[in-house]
C-alpha cells in the first residue's frame, strides 16, 4: 500500500503502488513524454529509477514521487525532489533538485504547476533548504516556462552540456528558487 506524502486539491503525492510499473511502461515510458529526457528507456532502467526514488524516501525523507489524480485513481507521472547528482554540474551537486513528468494525455490541466508547487511547500517547510534548483534541455520549452510560472530564475553561469544528450537538447538549463522567493509569492 502506498504512503500519500503530500495531497492538494486534485493530486496525491504518493509512494510506489503494486501495478505503477506496467502503468508507466505503457503510459509514461512513452516516445512524446520522454522527447528531452533520452529517449524511451528499458524496463531495467525504469525499475532501477524506481529503486532510487524508494530509497531516497527511506533515507532522506523526499523523492520523486508519483502523481495520482484523487477523482480517477490514475496514475500521472511524477513529482519531487532529489539530490542533483550530475557531475556535470559540480557547484550545484547534491543540492536540492525539483522535477516532473507527466503523461501526455494530462499536459496542460495544470497538473505539473499543483504538484510542483506542493512539492516546493514541502521542501521549504525545511530548515535544511534555502533554495532548489530545476535542470532542463533549452528546447524542453514546457519544463522552462513551468519554472518560470514557479518564479524560478535562469542561472546561465550554471547551465552545462551533457554529452548523452543531443545539440539541440544542449545546453541543459539550471534554474533556482530560493525560499525567499517562495514565499514572497504566496
Amino acid at each position: 500500500m502506498p504512503d500519500v506524502v503530500i495531497e492538494t486539491e486534485r493530486l496525491l503525492l504518493r509512494t510506489q503502488a503494486a501495478d505503477d510499473f506496467d502503468v508507466w511502461m505503457r503510459d509514461i515510458n512513452t516516445p512524446a513524454v520522454r522527447e528531452y529526457l533520452g529517449g524511451l528507456e528499458t524496463p531495467e532502467e525504469v525499475a532501477a529509477a524506481f529503486e532510487r526514488a524508494q530509497r531516497s524516501q527511506r533515507t532522506e525523507g523526499f523523492s520523486f514521487w508519483f502523481i495520482e489524480e484523487k477523482a480517477s485513481g490514475r496514475l500521472l507521472g511524477c513529482c519531487g525532489l532529489k539530490r542533483v547528482d550530475t557531475e556535470l554540474a559540480p557547484a550545484l551537486l547534491h543540492q536540492m533538485e525539483i522535477g516532473w513528468l507527466l503523461r501526455e494525455d494530462s499536459w496542460g490541466c495544470g497538473y505539473g504547476f499543483e504538484a510542483a508547487a506542493a512539492s516546493l511547500d514541502f521542501v521549504f517547510a525545511r530548515p535544511d533548504f534555502d533554495r532548489v534548483y530545476a535542470l532542463t534541455s533549452r528546447s524542453n520549452a514546457a519544463s522552462w516556462k513551468l519554472m518560470d510560472k514557479l518564479g524560478m530564475s535562469h542561472l546561465p553561469e550554471h547551465d552545462f552540456v551533457d554529452p548523452d544528450f543531443p545539440p539541440r537538447d544542449n545546453p541543459t538549463a539550471v534554474y533556482c528558487l530560493t525560499r525567499d522567493q517562495w514565499e514572497s509569492q504566496e
